[in-house]
């Protein structure tokens, strides 16, 4: 069997798109689910190419037991990641525009939604961007990004792994 592969975006792969793969990957490694489930972000923008996650988001996931050290920031690639992915995850909507975009033909559009849609504790549309936003931006990012990996996990678990 095939591994299911899930991408999280944001706009520039430094914040949102890192953490949330560093707790899915987290969540994922508790369950013993590494070959079953490959994980990885990228952001719609390529500015920060090659560079780690922004040193506050990596202080702040650290504080809750996840490691994003060894994360590095990428830009995606249509087509190939459209056509690669499973699960297409993004932090808001110019990312999901933005995503949707790299589809012209709308043959990879299902796969591609906000990860907000799998929130089960919080009802909010959108993870916000905490770059410009003081210690509780990021703070409130985690913890949306919490909910959703958790509903997530237990959904491709009951859908895609049975």
């Amino acid at each position: 069997m095939r591994p299911v592969k899930v991408l999280f975006v944001c706009l520039g792969n430094i914040c949102r798109s890192p953490a949330a793969e560093g707790i899915f990957r987290d969540l994922v490694k508790k369950e013993g689910l590494e070959k079953q489930i490959l994980v990885d972000s990228a952001g719609t923008g390529d500015w920060h190419e090659g560079e780690g996650p922004d040193g506050r988001m990596i202080m702040f996931a650290k504080k809750r037991g996840y490691d994003l050290s060894d994360l590095v920031g990428r830009q995606i690639k249509a087509p190939h990641d459209l056509e690669d992915y499973d699960y297409i995850l993004t932090m808001d909507e110019s990312n999901l525009r933005n995503v949707r975009a790299l589809d012209p033909s709308t043959k990879h559009h299902v796969k591609i939604q906000p990860l907000t849609s799998f929130c089960k504790v919080h009802s909010i549309k959108e993870v916000p961007d905490p770059y410009y936003r003081e210690d509780d931006g990021f703070e409130h990012v985690l913890d949306l990004l919490e909910d959703a990996c958790t509903e997530l996990l237990l959904h491709i678990k009951n859908k895609d792994l049975k």
